[in-house]
């Protein structure tokens, strides 16, 4: 099947950090899977060997994209100008990183910080976010305006398992003609390390097998494109 999206998986499927261990392990099994593209997150960029990863992605004929969260002492949804400054750093530093591993997409939570917040935005924050209550609606109003998207299911197990409409959401990108990449993100203890497993609210682990994951993973999104396509054929 000739599939008109490039379709990605998460490192952190394969690897809690970005050691050059974990990032060669990572590409190595992002190609062997069969995805075209791998999301890196910097939340460990200080051990990213950029040149290398680079590389490592160029002979493995993977397409990149990078991700993040922002911390509380470097939120740009914060009314203290100094954290919001620290926050405009990170990004701009994030942006460089991704541009130098040759990626074009750069995602995440870059909205606030990535954290449980003790009380409710400012008016200020509250500009910075959107947080919609279904995926079909969001998807028609933004049309081709949209660049990227991810999937996961709302307990960040095996696709199909959980409580997403993922039909609607497949059928809304085709109604667009949606080309982007798409790209799975599922996170378990197992792989992710233990201070970003309480960010990320990781409270029991679904999965124990990332390459076992990742292709089914990619079977259920190939046959979610090829179906919503095959209504307008």
């Amino acid at each position: 099947m000739d599939l008109r999206n490039p379709l990605g998986v998460h490192a952190l499927v394969w690897a809690g950090d970005t050691s050059p261990a974990s990032v060669e392990y990572a590409v190595a099994q992002t190609a062997k899977t069969g995805f075209d593209l791998l999301e890196i997150s910097l939340h460990d960029s200080i051990n990213l060997d950029v040149p290398a990863a680079k590389a490592q992605l160029e002979a493995a004929g993977l397409q990149v994209a990078c991700s993040r969260g922002l911390a509380f002492d470097a939120d740009v949804s914060s009314d203290d100008s100094a954290v919001v400054a620290r926050g405009e750093k990170l990004l701009h530093d994030s942006l460089m990183i991704t541009s130098e591993l040759g990626g074009t997409h750069f995602t995440g939570a870059l909205y606030s910080a990535l954290g449980k917040y003790g009380a409710p935005l400012s008016e200020a924050g509250r500009r910075m976010n959107i947080e919609e209550d279904e995926f079909v609606r969001p998807v028609l109003e933004v049309g081709d305006r949209l660049g990227y998207v991810h999937i996961g299911e709302n307990h960040r197990g095996y696709l199909g398992s959980g409580h997403i409409d993922f039909a609607g959401f497949f059928h809304a990108l085709s109604d667009i003609s949606y080309t982007g990449p798409i790209t799975f993100e599922s996170f378990s203890s197992a792989v992710v390390s233990p201070t970003l497993s309480n960010d990320l609210s990781i409270w029991r682990n679904l999965w124990n097998d990332g390459p076992e994951l990742a292709r089914h993973a990619r079977e259920y999104m190939v046959n979610a494109i090829d179906g919503a396509s095959r209504v307008y054929s």
